[in-house]
């Protein structure tokens, strides 16, 4: 299907045809405005999670930015596996903009970008994430006119609030100006996010559909919220627990002086240096429950001795 937006000497034309769907009246029967509606309480539900609360604070850490790209990635390969599938069927045909939405190629660059050129062997399919993967799947290949709700969940939101959180993360991860490791959010191929988003939902209202498909659609577009939140709660169980570690000594412990990275003991956790750091390693030991009994009995001996010399 030849793309309504491309660069091309026929640009005028495009931007002709944006205008005028400007000025469409929207009814609310329209498909756009029953999905805006009925997924409401969903959104509000999704950008509460505490997941997205800290991203958009800036409270992301690198690693949890990384596992979210990776769900990011099995989500749109599978999604956009299915609109392949289905670019010619009419259910669906009008919504399928592969130059200008896909974004299977610029998660490979982030990915490639954060682990490497190894990249495919490092990564796993979460839990989570496995069963929006799975659900994609069964209605590309089932329900082809559901798969409708799962591309308006995913793409409007990357067009809308996804420029927020590319912003957020180059700040808080300190990433290049060049956007390496943030690709995800940027498409090149559209001049105009707006008008492309009204474009967009001009085409899905265009879609014949009936009023039972169209009340399946949104449902659908609920359950893709659900399973997007379910990726936020399993990332957010992740942070958690790397947080615990932390304070059990699963990672080292930083005396607050200097760059944590530049101690050896940190660094050797990574699987970067070799030997440890005197202090770490003091500070190790003493947490083990045999050293510390051994302690208290030095102490109880020390203050015995103490007493006895007073005396």
């Amino acid at each position: 299907m030849p793309s309504a937006l491309e660069s091309s000497e026929g640009g005028e034309e495009d931007i002709l045809r944006y205008e005028e769907i400007e000025g469409d009246p929207v009814s609310p029967m329209d498909l756009s405005e029953l999905l805006k509606e009925g997924t409401k309480e969903s959104h509000d539900r999704a950008e509460n999670t505490q997941f997205v609360k800290d991203f958009l604070k800036g409270r992301i850490k690198k690693e949890l930015f990384k596992l979210a790209t990776v769900a990011l990635h099995f989500t749109y390969s599978a999604l956009e596996e299915e609109m392949d599938r289905n670019k010619e069927n009419p259910v669906f045909a009008p919504l399928y903009f592969p130059v200008e939405l896909h974004r299977r190629e610029a998660l490979a660059k982030d990915l490639k970008y954060f682990y490497g050129e190894d990249w495919k062997e490092k990564i796993q399919c979460s839990e989570a994430t496995q069963q929006y993967v799975d659900r994609i799947h069964h209605v590309g290949q089932h329900e082809p006119e559901l798969l409708v709700a799962h591309a308006y969940t995913r793409y409007m939101g990357d067009l809308s609030g996804g420029q927020v959180l590319k912003k957020v993360a180059q700040r808080a991860l300190k990433l290049p100006s060049t956007e390496e490791g943030i690709q995800f959010y940027v498409f090149d191929n559209i001049s105009n996010a707006q008008q492309f988003k009204q474009l967009y939902r001009a085409r899905m209202n265009a879609l014949d559909f009936d009023k039972n498909t169209k009340e399946r659609i949104v449902e659908e577009a609920n359950k893709a919220f659900r399973f997007n939140m379910q990726v936020f709660d399993e990332l957010d169980k992740i942070s958690r627990s790397l947080a615990e570690e932390a304070q059990d000594g699963g990672f080292p412990v930083h005396d607050g002086k200097g760059d944590i990275r530049k101690c050896p003991y940190y660094a050797d956790k990574l699987g970067t240096a070799g030997p440890g750091c005197p202090f770490h390693a003091a500070v190790g030991l003493a947490r083990q429950p045999l050293v510390q009994l051994v302690l208290a009995a030095c102490v109880a001996v020390a203050a015995g001795a103490a007493a006895w010399y007073i005396l």
